[in-house]
Order: C-alpha cells, then structure tokens, then sequence
C-alpha cells in the first residue's frame, strides 16, 4: 500500500514558481511511475505530467500546456516526486494532485494511491 501526500501549493503572482512535493509512504516511490495532475474548477482533469520507475529510465512526459515551463523529478532521499512550476499563469490555478498510473506512462489510463490535492493559484 502506498500513501501520498502532495505539498508545496500557495499563492503566487504570474510568473512565479512553485515547487509542488509528492511524498510517499508505505512503499519505495522509486520503484513507480508517478504522475502528477490538476483539476481547475468547472474543468476536467488533466494529467500534466509522469516520470516513469528508476528502472524504467525515469522517462518524462508533459502535457502540452506544461512542456517548457514545469520540470518532473524524483527526490529518493525524500522518497518524493517532484513537479517544479516555473513561469506561473493564471491559469495554471488548480488544485494539483500525484496518482500512480496502472501501467506505464505512456500507455497509463488509469490511476490509484491519489494524494490530497494541493492547492496552486496564480493571481496578481
């Protein structure tokens, strides 16, 4: 069984950064692929971003909306995964959660282990 808790989110002016935390326990993160997501109010998730297991290559993939801007990494000493937001919009407000996906990330279409959301908004 894994727990994840995501921290990091707050209140920032457009283009700032923030640097969001998914903390595991209960299990090696290292050993999954992880994916982060956000959910905007009156829109439908997204999934923003993976990195697949240290086996794997720790492989990365980004949504459009956030290739060139945020940035997927592993902190093993944390036993976290990290998901770095540079360049902030208005836009990228939501609430940003970490799931592990069933399979891998490219192929991934469901999820499981969702942590609490943390909260992101961008606003002047």
């Amino acid at each position: 069984q894994v727990h994840l808790v995501e921290s990091g989110g707050g209140l920032v002016q457009p283009g700032g950064s923030l640097r969001l935390s998914c903390a595991g326990s209960g299990s090696s993160l290292d050993d999954y692929a992880v994916a982060w997501f956000r959910q905007a109010p009156g829109k439908e998730r997204e999934r923003i971003s993976c990195i697949s297991s240290s086996m794997s290559g720790s492989n990365t993939y980004y949504a459009d909306s956030a290739k060139g801007r945020f940035t997927i990494s592993r902190d093993n000493a944390e036993n976290a995964v990290i998901l770095q937001l540079n360049g902030l919009k208005p836009e990228d407000t939501a609430v940003y959660s970490c799931a592990l996906p069933l399979g891998p990330c490219g192929y991934a279409t469901d999820y499981e282990y969702w942590g609490q959301g943390t909260q992101v908004t961008v606003s002047s």
